[in-house]
This record gives C-alpha cells, sequence and structure tokens, in this order.
C-alpha cells in the first residue's frame, strides 16, 4: 500500500510541475472553455422574451455551473494516445511495470488542480459582474456536486480512452471524437438545459451518458431537478460498459501493436 502511495504521490507531483510550467498556456485553455458564459448571455435575454421554464437568473446559474463542471471533467487523452502509437512513444510507456493509462489519468488530475485558481478568478469576476446571480449551495448540495462530477471526468476519460484504442487500427482515431463531439454539444447541456428540450428528446437522452457528462452535475448544483439515484446508476452503468470495451480492445490493441513491429 505505501508503494502505491509513494507512486501516485510521484505521478501527481511530476505532472503538476509540468502542467504550473506552462500555467500561460493553462489560462488560455480556461478561456477556452469559456462558451458556457457566452451561451449564459444568449438564453438569459431569451429568457426575458420567452417562457423557456427557467427564468434569466436561472440560466446564469445554470451556465456558471457549466462552465465549472467543464472545467472539472475536460479530457483529451485521445489526442496524446494517438500522438503515443504513432510515433511509438508508447513501447517506452509499455516497459514501465505500470499500466500506461495511469500517465494519463494523473496528467488530468494535475491539470485540474493547476487551472482551478484561474477558474475561480473567472467565478469571482462572473458575481461581480452579475451579483443577482450569487447563490450558496448547501453542504449536502456540494458533496453531490462534486461527487457528480467526478464520476462525469471518470465517464468522460473511459469514453474518450476507449476510442483512442482505435489508434491501433488507424491513424485517424481522434476523427471519432469528433464525430462524438456533435452528440455530446447538442445532448449534454452544453449549449442548453435539458429541460428546455421536447420530452422525447429528454426520455432518451437520459438513457444515453451525453446528460450525465454536464447537465447531471450543473443541475445538481444549482438545484434543478434530476433524479439522483437513476443519474448515478446510469452513470455506473456506463462506467463499467465502457471500462469493459476499453480493457478487450486494450488486449486486441496490443497484439495489433505489436504486429507493426513494436
Amino acid at each position: 500500500m505505501k508503494r502505491v502511495l509513494r507512486i501516485m504521490k510521484t505521478f501527481a507531483t511530476v505532472y503538476y510541475a509540468y502542467m504550473v510550467e506552462y500555467r500561460a498556456e493553462l489560462l488560455l485553455w480556461v478561456l477556452s472553455g469559456s462558451l458556457p458564459i457566452i451561451l449564459m448571455g444568449v438564453w438569459t435575454q431569451a429568457a426575458q422574451r420567452s417562457d423557456f421554464g427557467l427564468s434569466p437568473v436561472e440560466f446564469a446559474r445554470y451556465f456558471l455551473a457549466v462552465f465549472l463542471v467543464r472545467q472539472l471533467t475536460v479530457v483529451w487523452v485521445i489526442w496524446e494516445f494517438e500522438r503515443e502509437v504513432l510515433e511509438g512513444k508508447l513501447s517506452f510507456r509499455l516497459l514501465q511495470p505500470i499500466d500506461p493509462v495511469w500517465h494519463h489519468v494523473f496528467s488530468h488530475v494535475s491539470e485540474r488542480l493547476a487551472r482551478i485558481p484561474f477558474a475561480i478568478l473567472l467565478i469571482v469576476l462572473f458575481f461581480v459582474l452579475y451579483p443577482t446571480a450569487i447563490f450558496v449551495p448547501n453542504i449536502a448540495t456540494i458533496a453531490l456536486f462534486f461527487l457528480a462530477a467526478g464520476l462525469a471526468f471518470a465517464l468522460n476519460f473511459l469514453i474518450q480512452y476507449t476510442l483512442a484504442m482505435v489508434a491501433f487500427w488507424t491513424e485517424r482515431a481522434s476523427s471519432l471524437q469528433e464525430f462524438w463531439f456533435l452528440f455530446y454539444l447538442f445532448l449534454s447541456g452544453a449549449i442548453a438545459p435539458l429541460v428546455v428540450f421536447p420530452q422525447t428528446v429528454r426520455t432518451i437522452a437520459l438513457f444515453t451518458p451525453f446528460p450525465y457528462l454536464i447537465n447531471f452535475p450543473a443541475s445538481i448544483l444549482v438545484g434543478l431537478p434530476v433524479n439522483l439515484i437513476q443519474g448515478f446508476l446510469v452513470m455506473l452503468a456506463w462506467c463499467a460498459g465502457f471500462f469493459a470495451l476499453n480493457r478487450w480492445l486494450w488486449r486486441r490493441g496490443l497484439k495489433q501493436y505489436s504486429g507493426m513491429g513494436a
């Protein structure tokens, strides 16, 4: 157990130092995720003219929560893994007595820790500009939010890492992510809360992984109605499914990778 903790500490320290080294770039990454703030302005104006089921203040709070969720759950492993396979760098990782996935996991976790201060500054600026949207969730809500956000990150990582396995057979595995992103953008709640969608669309979407990547944790934080038990169960089910598929593709992919002369 001590050895595992020592390895985890080493990985976290190394990747955190690496991320802080590029802190200027981190600020740009945080700003690149500010689309929810732009959409917030669009939806709050629209809510003043029409009835979408949410007030302008509720829209403002929701998109602030979306911004925070995206900061906590953004994933880029498919591009890193694709590059490792194409450039042969995966071979060196395979020589180490640890699954290469942990390099990516700690890289993502460390990046979260490094970008949080920038995200907090933007949130403070948001509350200065929109003081009517200030709200303070209770402890239970905050705990549920971070649990949902943690599961959303795990699910998003598993989905993208599973898609990355296709890099063993093609040089453009990242194109799958671009196709997946179309569904993610519209069904995850990134551009609109799920409550504004037609009932049929909502019912179907709730059995897919997309709403649980953004809409579910964001709705918990701002107090929009969600089915907590169903939400967490669906997330766990999708995590288990993608984990099983990932391990199967990993084993088959390693044979393919070895066959290419690695």
